[in-house]
């Protein structure tokens, strides 16, 4: 995550872009992770919901919250999606990163969520609590997936100091749990319906038991974007978002086209859910608990 201030600072060099709103709609490019999470933006511009609000938009695939951040700040992106940690990691960085709407949101429903922490079916770890002291994989070391896993940890009655967390894309993360490098995984969807369809075993839901209703990701832009603009953007994310959740026929059909999930996978995912409000108590508790493991040296002000 400290990574963020590296990668802007290498991205502004060369980034650029601009909105141009001369002859109509304004061109907007939007860096977005290609992943479950954000169907409703792709399904949003498939029904025209942006066309709508006067915008001509452009998805760029991004690979994560750093390369979205950077691509922001940087001017190379009007809006992006990125997950509450990064952003807030951003913030304290003194990144000029203002949020505009909500992304996606945990079910809230241990058993029925995006995001678990899964080992082999034969292991000894049966709760959160065991894992205390374990080796844990997370896609990003400092992020959302520690912060969580160490708050579900704690609320089971576990210490969660001695967790030993390993950064493992989360693509790899199955196979490194069956070969046995690690304990435990920490994935989202589709590796978590991947993960336990060969045999692993959910031991912790830690989005939807680290704190109630949890924003994971939201959608944002700069200080100084046209406000007019990003009013626009948000009205069309939030209309892409009560959609989504109204359609998730519609979503899975939507996963086909950019993703490259198979289609026996899609049809077995756990969806998220896409509030179009921000759940800001959740936010707070995440920046908190960042703090005190030692993740940000304070609980910056994203939510404005």
């Amino acid at each position: 995550m400290r990574r963020v201030l590296a990668v802007f600072l290498l991205a502004a060099l060369t980034a650029c872009g601009s909105t141009d709103t001369s002859g109509g709609k304004a061109k907007v490019n939007a860096g977005v992770i290609a992943i479950v999470d954000t169907a409703p933006i792709h399904l949003g511009k498939a029904k025209g919901f942006f066309d709508k609000h006067n915008i001509d938009l452009t998805i760029t695939p991004v690979q994560g919250g750093a390369a979205a951040i950077s691509g922001v700040v940087s001017n190379q992106f009007q809006f992006a999606f990125a997950n509450v940690t990064s952003l807030l990691a951003a913030k304290e960085q003194g990144l000029d990163v203002k949020v505009v709407a909500n992304g996606v949101s945990s079910t809230g429903t241990p058993g029925e969520d995006f995001s678990a922490v899964l080992v082999k079916a034969d292991s000894p770890i049966q709760s959160a609590a065991d894992l205390a002291g374990k080796k844990i994989s997370v896609n990003q070391l400092k992020n959302i997936g520690d912060t969580t896993i160490r708050a579900t940890v704690r609320k089971a009655g576990g210490d969660p100091a001695g967790i030993q967390f390993v950064e493992l894309p989360f693509p790899d993360a199955p196979a490194a749990l069956q070969n046995g490098s690690v304990d435990a995984i920490w994935v989202v969807e589709p590796f978590v319906s991947q993960a336990l369809s060969q045999g692993a075993r959910a031991v912790a839901w830690n989005f939807a038991e680290a704190t109630p209703n949890l924003t994971v990701a939201m959608y944002f832009t700069t200080g100084k974007a046209d406000a007019d603009l990003s009013d626009r953007f948000a009205k069309a994310i939030n209309e892409s978002l009560a959609y989504a959740a109204e359609h998730p026929d519609e979503v899975r059909e939507t996963l086909k086209t950019y993703t490259k999930i198979a289609p026996d996978v899609i049809a077995k995912i756990k969806l998220p859910k896409w509030p179009a409000e921000i759940n800001k108590e959740s936010v707070t508790a995440i920046a908190e608990m960042a703090k005190n493991d030692g993740v940000l040296k304070s609980v910056p002000s994203l939510l404005e």
